[in-house]
């Protein structure tokens, strides 16, 4: 068994506290630790807290019902430190108490999402002076921070003393450089982990920015019985609806340019005069392209709605399908999508439009978001730090 130091944490032929300092503070920062963070061995977030006596390491991933959290919540003079926050605003209230959320970008969006109260608390961020010095972590740009950086760069702006917080990153330097050349020391291979034999490795581009997926369902006037004869119409997009995790929403209901089938409605489960009196297809389609952007992939259960948007003119833009990655990572097929998600162990789905494709959108975003979420539990050892940085 190896000696490892009580304190940091790590081995002692690496043990960094020597050079660690400890550094009063205005600012009471309290680290939000992911249970997962705590079990990668060049984390920072400890590092951050043995040297700031003004702080505390709380790990978990919900905190709504503790009272600690809840009382830094509804103060006024506590911000949260999260990427794509505002500078810290002169002459606004000022910053007594800092929440740090430490864990991959995916793992702090989702401590957010579950955690209402301090989701709801102002954010700041902070611009980085130089690029990250994480180089034993892959990071997704280069100005991301390593959690101590962040703290580091976020004290020296709100407490003026860049220099004075230049020194907790003596420790941090040294541990980079050592398993730098831990690495290149050892003959061993290193294991790692191909991204080909992963089932969810086409999530991995998207673990970063997940609001880039357009989750989206469609409708079609396929109502005519079977048999109806040879002037039976050919099916047509009529509804369509779409979601992105940053909250933006999309619907529309497309004027049939054939006769409506007399059950559609009932399929689809929306009014029938909404259906007839919708807009024109191509000004509706034009404003999906638009929501979707030059960047945007479509996620989907099945191809079925990549099918019609490519009928009706829109080509076929970059997809995943979701329900052949649910059955990659369960070995078999999901069958419908509820159940799907079921097996997953997913989240309630909200309704995210009208009728039935509104439904369906709301348990594609908690497939989603639960395959993100063991996508990212699968890179766990070499993804990035998140937003206790500026992941």
């Amino acid at each position: 068994m190896r000696d490892v130091c009580w304190r940091c944490r790590r081995p002692r032929p690496v043990c960094y506290c020597a050079l660690l300092p400890s550094l009063p503070t205005r600012t009471r920062v309290v680290l939000l630790q992911h249970p997962r963070e705590r079990k990668v061995g060049i984390g920072t977030a400890r590092m951050a807290h043995l040297a700031l006596p003004n702080s505390e390491l709380h790990e978990g991933v919900v905190f709504e019902d503790d009272a600690r959290i809840a009382a830094l919540a509804s103060d006024p003079t506590t911000a949260v430190l999260f990427p794509g926050g505002d500078a810290p605003a002169a002459g606004g209230a000022p910053v007594r108490s800092l929440i740090v959320v430490d864990g991959t970008w995916w793992q702090a969006r989702k401590m957010l999402a579950l955690n209402p109260r301090l989701a709801s608390v102002r954010r700041i961020g902070v611009t980085p002076r130089a690029p990250g010095n994480y180089r034993i972590r892959k990071e997704p740009r280069p100005e991301c921070l390593a959690t101590v950086e962040a703290v580091a760069s976020a004290l020296a702006a709100l407490e003026g003393e860049p220099a004075r917080f230049d020194e907790m990153l003596r420790a941090f330097t040294f541990m980079v450089d050592r398993q730098i050349e831990h690495q290149a020391r050892s003959n061993a291979p290193r294991r790692r982990r191909a991204q080909a034999a992963s089932p969810l490795a086409p999530l991995r581009p998207y673990l970063a920015e997940p609001a880039r997926v357009v989750l989206v369902d469609g409708g079609a006037s396929s109502g005519w019985p079977a048999g109806a004869g040879a002037d039976e119409p050919t099916s047509e997009l009529v509804h369509l609806v779409a979601f992105r995790a940053s909250g933006e929403r999309f619907e529309a209901f497309l004027r049939p340019r054939r006769p409506l089938g007399p059950s559609v409605a009932h399929q689809l489960e929306v009014p029938e005069d909404r259906l007839r009196g919708g807009e024109d297809a191509g000004a509706a389609l034009s404003r999906f392209r638009a929501f979707v952007g030059d960047r945007g992939v479509l996620g989907t259960w099945g191809s079925f709605t990549v099918d019609l948007l490519a009928q009706e003119g829109l080509g076929r833009p970059p997809s995943l399908d979701l329900r052949d990655l649910c059955a990659r990572h369960l070995g078999r097929r999901p069958g419908g999508i509820s159940n799907g998600a079921q097996a997953l162990r997913a989240a309630e789905p909200t309704a995210r439009g009208s009728g039935r494709c509104g439904r369906t959108v709301g348990w594609i975003e908690v497939v989603l978001a639960r395959l993100l979420d063991l996508a990212a539990e699968d890179t766990a050892s070499d993804s990035q730090e998140g937003p206790g940085g500026s992941a």
